[in-house]
């Protein structure tokens, strides 16, 4: 069972590149083994482009292995260069400790707590790269790396050629990468580290670096990197990023995001983003001639594992009442506002662009000469209209701005 691990994420198209997949299988057949995935710590939450990955050490569990989730406050102060076209922002200690213990929380909603075998191990690589002897570290270590390789890696290589700064802090953040995975190799029995393809070239990096000072042999593997069949990045949207973290992003948004999944993805989605098995997904999608019906079981699918079943649920009932019963729908995104503002009337453009509804209030005035904007599912046509107590229904109202976004204002 254990070596269908690796089988299911092949199945699933989670496989990019192993260091070698055969020696790999052959050690999952034997026993269970502890694998890693990094995670810089940049933001208060991660967001969907960083959810394959999470379910990757997911499916480690399923099979009996045991996954160690890197939350690196230290690598966090350096940045990775990777995929970068500028250095990050330098953030503050107390920062990124407010930000690690803010992204830990989905880790303990999609990954399986409850097994000690297989309950995933938390580390912070600043409790040793914080303490590191910078002479002794470039004699130990600094010395099995050259800069004519580390020259070649595609995240120095691309913002040299575009002659795009990058720091002496920056150009080290591989090195720091192969000695986190040297660390975790000696102190937790971790002999894989997982990453998306941009990062084979530092993962490699640990291979060869545990090769060299230990005589032993590791192993790199990684997914591919997620292009949505429009060609944009996963993860990001005109309206900013899909976050993970219920406080940033509604279970309802999350929910909407899935379901508003082009047309083309939807059987991709399905594999990396659900728990229905392989074989399952192609006779759906073989059955189902109705591309909406697929998109609403990934979107209940994707939700439940994030959010539970009940929230998914919630969101399904919502969008159900909003798109088809013409509803109010509780659980929309909602915006609160004092009655005593209503009283006096509240500028509607101004509205949307303090509310982040429109991004600006030439956009709101655009979608009003355009019959784009409803409120309580009639068109609005008067872009000066101010926002009264009578639009209320029970101080309850209900923005809609095309077929698929909708608000809910609340008088409190």
């Amino acid at each position: 069972m254990k070596n269908e691990f690796l089988n299911e994420m092949e199945n699933r198209g989670y496989l990019s590149q192993c260091t070698d997949i055969d020696k790999l299988k052959e050690i999952c057949k034997k026993k269970p083994i502890s694998g890693y995935i990094g995670f810089d710590c940049t933001a208060r939450s991660l967001h969907v482009g960083s959810l394959l990955q999470i379910m990757i050490l997911r499916l480690m569990q399923k099979y009996g292995h045991r996954p160690i989730v890197l939350l690196g406050g230290g690598t966090t102060m350096i940045g990775d260069p990777s995929g970068k076209d500028s250095t990050r922002k330098i953030l503050k200690q107390d920062e990124i400790k407010r930000n690690i213990k803010s992204i830990k929380k989905v880790f303990t909603r999609i990954l399986d707590n409850s097994k000690k075998e297989t309950k995933p191990i938390f580390v912070d690589n600043a409790k040793w790269l914080t303490k590191l002897n910078f002479i002794k570290f470039l004699r130990d270590i600094g010395s099995h790396f050259t800069i004519n390789k580390m020259l070649a890696f595609d995240s120095v290589k691309l913002r040299l050629e575009r002659e795009q700064s990058l720091s002496y802090m920056e150009f080290n953040y591989m090195i720091l990468q192969a000695y986190d995975f040297y660390q975790l190799f000696k102190t937790k029995n971790c002999i894989l580290q997982i990453g998306g393809s941009d990062q084979w070239g530092n993962i490699v990096n640990g291979v060869e670096l545990i090769r060299r000072m230990l005589k032993k042999e590791s192993f790199g593997l990684t997914s591919p990197l997620i292009t949505l069949a429009s060609g944009a990045k996963m993860g990001k949207t005109e309206k900013g990023a899909i976050w993970l973290n219920e406080d940033l992003y509604s279970p309802y948004d999350y929910w909407q995001f899935w379901r508003n999944t082009d047309d083309r993805d939807v059987k991709k989605f399905l594999n990396f983003f659900t728990d229905i098995k392989s074989n399952e997904i192609n006779k759906l999608c073989e059955d189902e001639k109705n591309i909406n019906n697929l998109k609403i079981i990934l979107a209940n699918e994707a939700t439940k594992i994030l959010h539970g079943d009940l929230s998914a649920k919630k969101a399904a009932k919502t969008a159900k009442e909003t798109f088809e019963g013409k509803g109010l729908g509780e659980n929309l995104p909602t915006i609160r506002v004092k009655l005593s503002d209503v009283r006096k009337g509240l500028s509607l453009l101004d509205f949307l662009s303090i509310n982040k509804i429109m991004s600006s209030k030439s956009e709101a005035k655009r979608a009003i000469i355009n019959n784009g904007l409803k409120i309580n599912n009639l068109v609005v046509t008067d872009e000066k209209k101010l926002i009264q107590y009578n639009d209320f229904k029970e101080k309850n109202l209900k923005i809609s701005f095309g077929k698929k976004k909708h608000y809910l204002v609340k008088i409190i």
